[in-house]
């Protein structure tokens, strides 16, 4: 079993039965849920016309190889209406590998820990939610203090549980 991070984020519907209906999809492949963060709402980067996010972040554990959770997140995405016709666009589910184990992973399509994970305040404050201590492979450093030394200024308001 590999422990893995996973980011997921909605803005598009029922954001909140987006998210909910992402991890039973995860489940249901061979992914098992063991903790999940809190709900936050997150204005948008980049593409800024657009909806405001729920975003948030689970640990799970899988037999799975990385390519092949790559391939169940973007079913549990393509179930979940999810269309890419605008990058950075407004999404019913995004579903994003941000680490698989401490493993370092570079390869087309593929790339762990995810390229941009750090930079990301949306994906860091869920992630030190629920793994404060975990360490980054590449950077060697936990989420609290990546959180902490984040320069992202983007508006972030914790909602609590999904449950």
């Amino acid at each position: 079993m590999t422990t893995v991070y996973l980011a997921l984020g909605s803005n598009l519907g029922n954001r909140e039965e987006y998210l909910r209906a992402g991890i039973r999809g995860l489940e249901t492949r061979g992914v098992e849920i063991v903790r999940c963060a809190s709900g936050y709402f997150t204005e948008p980067r980049e593409l800024l016309d657009q909806p405001w996010f729920l975003n948030t972040a689970v640990e799970a554990n899988t037999q799975l190889l990385a390519h092949e959770l790559l391939r169940a997140c973007l079913e549990v995405e393509g179930e979940n209406h999810r269309v890419r016709n605008v990058d950075k666009g407004p999404r019913t589910l995004d579903i994003d590998i941000i680490f698989y184990g401490d493993k370092i992973i570079r390869k087309p399509g593929l790339t762990i820990p995810h390229p941009s994970f750090f930079s990301r305040r949306f994906v860091l404050a869920p992630l030190a939610e629920i793994a404060p201590d975990f360490v980054d492979p590449v950077s060697r450093k936990s989420m609290r203090r990546l959180l902490d030394e984040c320069e992202d200024q983007a508006s972030i308001q914790r909602r609590g549980g999904l449950e």
